[in-house]
Formats: C-alpha cells, sequence, structure tokens
C-alpha cells in the first residue's frame, strides 16, 4: 500500500495540471474547412495602422473577437431549430475550439474596475452570485492539490467579474476581488500583473477585508515580479492590518529582513558603479498597466 501510493505522488507533477480534456468529448467531426485569413466570397478592407492608435485596434480586436464568438452561438441555435442536426455539431465543435484558444489581454487597466468602489449595500443577487462563484471554484478543484479544470475556472472568474460589474457598492465585492486574483494567480500562467491589480482593488475597497489579499499581492510581488520596494511596502502592511495568520506575519517579518538586507547590500555595491553603468531592478509598468 505504501509502494502504491509512493508511485502516485511519482508521476503526480508538482504544478497544477488543467484536467479539462478529460472532460471534454473526444469525437472528430469530418466537415469541409477553410481558412480564417482569405475566406471565399467575403470582401475584407485593409486594417491601417500608420496613425491608429493602440487602444483604437484592441477595441477593434475585442468588439470582433466578441462578435465572432456571438454569431457562431447564433448559428448553432439557428441549426439546432431548424433541425440541421449536422451542421449544429460543425458550430459547436466550432465553438469549443474557440472556447480553447487563450485570448491575450492588451490593455490591462481597461480590465480593472476604478479603485474609488465602496463596498457599502448588503445586495441579495450579488450574495447569490458570490456564492455561485465559490462552487464554481470548487467545481474547478480550487482546494484540490495539483489539479484543476480551467474552464471552470474562467467561469468563477467571470461570475465574480459579473457581480462587481453589476453591483458596485455590494459588500461582496472585495471578496469577488480577492478571488479574481487567486484565480488569475494560481491557474492562469504569466497574469502575476492582473493577479496583483485585483488583490489591491481588494484592500483598497475595504482596507479592512478579511482576506490575505496584501500577503499574496506581496509574495508575487516579491517572487514573480521581483519588485523589491512594492513588496517590502505590502509585507509591513501586512505587520499592520492583516496580523490574524501567524504564518504571513512570520514570513513577512522574515522577508523584510531579507530584503531590506538585500537592498542595502546592493545600494552599497552600486555606490562603487558609474553611473552610467547602473541598471534599474524594478519593473515599471507602462501608463496602460497602472
Amino acid at each position: 500500500m505504501r509502494a502504491t501510493a509512493m508511485a502516485l505522488l511519482l508521476i503526480i507533477p508538482m504544478s497544477a495540471c488543467n484536467t479539462d480534456p478529460v472532460w471534454e468529448p473526444r469525437q472528430r467531426v469530418q466537415a469541409p474547412t477553410t481558412t480564417m485569413e482569405n475566406t471565399e466570397g467575403i470582401d475584407l478592407p485593409d486594417i491601417k495602422i500608420a496613425d491608429a492608435k493602440e487602444v483604437d485596434l484592441v477595441e477593434q480586436l475585442l468588439h470582433h473577437r466578441a462578435m465572432y464568438h456571438r454569431y457562431l452561438t447564433a448559428l448553432q441555435e439557428f441549426y439546432r431549430q431548424h433541425g440541421y442536426n449536422h451542421k449544429r455539431v460543425w458550430a459547436e465543435h466550432e465553438l469549443a475550439d474557440v472556447q480553447r484558444i487563450k485570448p491575450f489581454r492588451y490593455l490591462l487597466a481597461a480590465e480593472i474596475p476604478s479603485d474609488r468602489l465602496v463596498p457599502r449595500d448588503s445586495i441579495g443577487e450579488a450574495d447569490a452570485l458570490y456564492h455561485r462563484g465559490m462552487d464554481l471554484l470548487d467545481e474547478g478543484g480550487h482546494r484540490t492539490p495539483f489539479l484543476y479544470r480551467e474552464n471552470k475556472m474562467r467561469e468563477a472568474l467571470a461570475t465574480f467579474r459579473e457581480l462587481i460589474e453589476k453591483h458596485p457598492t455590494s459588500d461582496k465585492i472585495d471578496d469577488a476581488a480577492f478571488y479574481c486574483g487567486e484565480i488569475h494567480k494560481e491557474y492562469f500562467k504569466g497574469e502575476e500583473r492582473l493577479a496583483v491589480r485585483w488583490y489591491e482593488r481588494a484592500f483598497t475597497w475595504d482596507p479592512e477585508t478579511p482576506h490575505p489579499a496584501r500577503f499574496q499581492a506581496a509574495v508575487i510581488y516579491d517572487y514573480r515580479l521581483h519588485d523589491r520596494d512594492r513588496a517590502l511596502e505590502l509585507y509591513q502592511q501586512v505587520l499592520k492590518v492583516e496580523t490574524e495568520n501567524r504564518s504571513n506575519v512570520a514570513f513577512a517579518i522574515r522577508r523584510i529582513d531579507q530584503l531590506t538586507e538585500d537592498v542595502s547590500a546592493h545600494r552599497s555595491s552600486s555606490s562603487n558603479t558609474p553611473a552610467t553603468l547602473a541598471t534599474p531592478t524594478n519593473y515599471e509598468p507602462g501608463a496602460d498597466e497602472r
């Protein structure tokens, strides 16, 4: 029995693994195909970028991306209503392929609501959305080590965002923001900057939020973004505000000592380096990421 358990540990990856492919149908569909770039019979206008602005191009991309998804959904429903079952299956499979594509976010500031929201009202619909989001987190494997379902995590993220967008005065917006941060941090690789902004919204909207938002943001700034100054600032806030979790407090104390010592050593060595050779250690986000 012990040998079996050890064998299982050896084959389980140390990082979380998306299990959605296990749940997805493996049926292959035989159907005529075309290309995305040059669809026959469609005259597409040129996209001019010479005088274009980033925000304009991104907005057009978001618009057409969303409309593509909507038209596929509408076409699927049209075929269902008219009994064209073979074409309905084609639309279903194309829609499933689209949903597996990871759309990138190009304007991070547009993703995050204003930092001036105030959680003050008890709203039944918002509470229901919050509980739905938590249920989806559980279904997605949030409390299951190593394994998770990405589609469920995306549903949970969309639910928490819907809560915030529809009910910006709800007393659950800081809770929803914290779990948005958790999802971006734990399950979506490369989305650390979105994660810290959601954590920051959680404790900005409610400075007394019960969640360890400052600690989680500090860890990301510390280990993933390598922003020592911001990490130090947040670890120090943990010692003042988030004192209920003793493990987090002990970790924050240790990292404050280590980072302070590292910063002092770095400044000491830099004092003997010509200014022209000095390289900044902290990343300064662009205006669209702030």
